[in-house]
């Protein structure tokens, strides 16, 4: 990708309103790890991206995980001896634990509180509850609409489907000139909650749809999935593509107004992890790295020990540290379109340096080349960085021994990314340098290696 690359479509005025936009399109489908609502998200996103759908059949064995039944809903809801919805699922699909076998039956208030869940201590809020791989049922409701609950004999019925079926999941590959694979992972499986994670659907599809009109160095694949069971089925089933994978990124809860957090892969050291702290580091925007943990997102699944993929994760406020977090609270309200527009630059600033980090060879490496008569002093005079761009030459060429990447040197130097690139391009031009090779092999990840063996 070319530095005009970087001049992306996140300098377009609206781009994070297209992306609230898209949230509040999708914020009304009742989406679970399985079903409908699950395929209606996928189908929505193949307006903006080239998305193939995959279906993984109910009882394939993934690793250690099943594929578990499918999971589809119609209607639920509570009505009292008035016939009145008292709970209903039709003005909140948060109303019903996600994944509730079928019901219908009449029961007294004490026995319906046993399956009745609220938050005390946000007392309007509905929390958002699941049941995948237990099989029972429940509702969720306000604190103060369980507070006007009287003594009575209440109708419950959830007319929900539990079934044989199919896991689905988009993918979205966009071949670039070279086969070693960027992935970018995001989970579709929740309801109408905005940040966790419409947001990180939203992003992930622009970025999609941007790459694609643009020349690419790396392949990207794009994966749309659902939490947990779907990072675990695609790695189970796409073992031979994993060694082609050098970097990835998950993304989630990329809206709220919290400051940007990049949590590291559990290499901790990796290429991806240097490059958005380097992208982080030198934005405006306040930020946070974090070091690795087994406890999150699919990062976990791509970073296990027998994987061990190179995999960071992108978002603001890390998951269960705000209030709003699997609640109603986090709806339209609570996710900006001008954080979402600043998250997406991010992501796309990181995957430019990515696309940008080579390693050279100085061919004049016998003492300095004498740059003035090459005009590449001239190129500089007189400019207020031209004390940084003589820099970031001579760093450059005393660096490029074919084992230092741009990155390294970067860092190295302590000068950006971009100052060093343009410098790399002017050497190159005069005839100074010559890349290496496109890039090195993809490292393999060492762990599942020995496993196979």
């Amino acid at each position: 990708m070319s530095s005009s690359a970087t001049q992306s479509t996140a300098d377009r005025t609206g781009i994070g309103v297209e992306l609230h936009r898209l949230i509040a399109d999708l914020y009304p489908i009742c989406r679970s790890i399985t079903g409908q609502g699950l395929r209606e998200t996928l189908r929505a996103l193949e307006s903006l991206v080239p998305l193939t759908l995959r279906e993984v059949p109910t009882g394939t064995q993934v690793f250690d995980w099943t594929v578990p039944k499918e999971w589809n809903i119609r209607d639920a809801y509570v009505k009292n001896s008035r016939g009145e919805r008292v709970i209903d699922f039709q003005s909140s699909n948060l109303h019903v634990v996600n994944y509730s076998v079928p019901v219908r039956q009449k029961m007294r208030l004490a026995e319906l509180k046993t399956h009745l869940f609220t938050l005390p201590d946000r007392p309007d809020w509905i929390p958002y509850r699941t049941s995948y791989y237990k099989e029972d049922w429940g509702f969720c409701l306000s604190q103060r609409q369980l507070e006007l609950l009287l003594e009575d004999e209440y109708e419950v019925v959830i007319d929900s489907t539990l079934q044989a079926g199919r896991l689905s999941y988009g993918e979205c590959f966009l071949q670039g000139e070279l086969p070693d694979e960027i992935i970018v992972s995001t989970h579709c499986c929740h309801p109408s909650m905005c940040n966790d994670n419409l947001s990180g659907i939203a992003v992930a599809a622009f970025l999609a749809k941007h790459l694609s009109l643009r020349p690419r160095r790396y392949s990207y694949r794009f994966l749309f999935i659902p939490g947990t069971i779907g990072a675990i089925a695609w790695l189970a089933l796409n073992e031979e593509k994993i060694s082609r994978i050098r970097h990835g990124l998950v993304l989630t809860g990329l809206g709220d107004n919290g400051k940007l957090h990049y949590k590291k892969s559990r290499r901790g050291d990796a290429e991806i992890d240097r490059a958005a702290a380097h992208v982080l580091h030198h934005a405006s925007h306040d930020h946070q790295i974090l070091d690795f943990s087994p406890y999150g997102y699919d990062e976990r699944q791509f970073c296990s020990p027998g994987i061990n993929l190179p995999v960071g994760r992108l978002s603001r406020t890390p998951h269960g540290t705000f209030p709003e977090y699997h609640t109603s609270a986090d709806n339209l309200d609570f996710v900006h379109p001008e954080k979402l527009k600043e998250s997406f630059d991010a992501c796309l600033q990181i995957l430019n340096l990515l696309e940008r980090n080579g390693t050279f060879l100085n061919l004049n490496p016998k003492c300095e080349p004498q740059l003035g008569k090459r005009g590449l002093y001239a190129m500089v005079g007189g400019r207020a960085d031209a004390g940084v761009r003589e820099m970031a030459m001579l760093w450059v060429l005393n660096l490029s021994d074919g084992n230092h990447s741009l990155l390294d040197i970067t860092e190295r130097s302590n000068i950006s990314f971009d100052s060093i690139y343009e410098a790399a391009e002017a050497l190159q031009e005069k005839g100074l340098l010559r890349e290496c090779c496109e890039f090195a092999p993809a490292e393999p990840a060492e762990s599942l290696e020995r496993t196979k063996s």
